[in-house]
């Protein structure tokens, strides 16, 4: 994402939030990913205010801008919060921040961005504590279809690093062994008056291989861009349990709670 696409990741941000209003959940530390100078922040804020976060900022963010927004949305977050170029993520593909430390990983619009979101589900159970839960946004497969069509010399529609559907990455959820993952999808409508306006969307949700905004055959160019909006929440849930092999569950020993009788029969 860039920022003449940051309305957007706003409007998702928000409608995320709505869907969580049915969860009940006790949130002390939050991740977020990719994080932005945006109005998730008051809104998170207002959501969870004692809440400290822990944020991995997007290409193209200041310290000084999160630093800024934060500190219009909740005061506290100045003295309670860490901060971490997205960036470090991709090229380490590790969040830098310890095991068992948040309880709420909350991504909007990356891992259409991701060649591999299943390393990045691996990452959100590492750093979730039990009972945690992972809540996402992503552009699927469906993502700007109207542009397949066009034979133009100067636009070469890309798919998206990740294309995977709900049906995919909700059983992706599941081999990463988070629980009772839920899946939506919506597709949302843009429509243009002008087609530079709608080349310069294209260029910034990244769905072609060069930069389009100049391209002679403007008359060619539909009115309309198709989004495929996939959301997903699950929980983090056992992770005292080893990793199943086989559909087979192992327990740790320690684990076992015993009983004993006391009398003597």
């Amino acid at each position: 994402m860039t920022q003449p696409i940051r309305w957007l990741q706003d409007e998702i941000a928000d409608r995320m939030l709505q869907k969580l209003d049915i969860v009940k959940l006790d949130v002390k530390d939050i991740l977020v990913v990719p994080d932005f100078a945006g109005k998730h922040l008051g809104m998170l804020a207002q959501r969870f205010p004692k809440a400290r976060t822990f944020s991995i900022t997007e290409a193209g963010v200041s310290g000084l801008q999160m630093w800024r927004a934060k500190a219009l949305s909740n005061w506290r977050s100045l003295f309670a919060s860490n901060a971490s170029p997205l960036e470090d993520f991709t090229s380490s593909g590790r969040f830098d921040i310890p095991d068992n430390s948040v309880d709420l990983v909350f991504s909007d619009l990356l891992l259409q961005d991701l060649p591999d979101p299943k390393h990045f589900l691996q990452e959100c159970w590492r750093v979730l504590r039990e009972g945690g839960l992972i809540t996402f946004s992503y552009l699927g497969p469906d993502t700007g279809k109207e542009l397949r069509s066009l034979e133009l010399s100067g636009l070469k529609h890309k798919s998206l690093l990740s294309p995977w559907d709900m049906h995919d990455m909700g059983d992706a959820l599941l081999g990463e062994r988070f629980s009772d993952p839920v899946m939506d999808m919506e597709y949302l409508t843009l429509d243009y008056e002008m087609p530079e306006l709608l080349l310069a969307d294209v260029s910034a949700l990244k769905l072609t291989h060069t930069n389009p905004l100049e391209l002679p055959q403007m008359h060619v160019l539909p009115q309309k861009l198709t989004l495929e909006v996939v959301y997903g929440h699950a929980w983090a849930l056992g992770k005292h349990l080893a990793k199943a092999r086989d559909n087979v569950a192992y327990i740790d020993l320690n684990q076992i709670g015993r009983k004993t009788r006391s009398d003597s029969a």
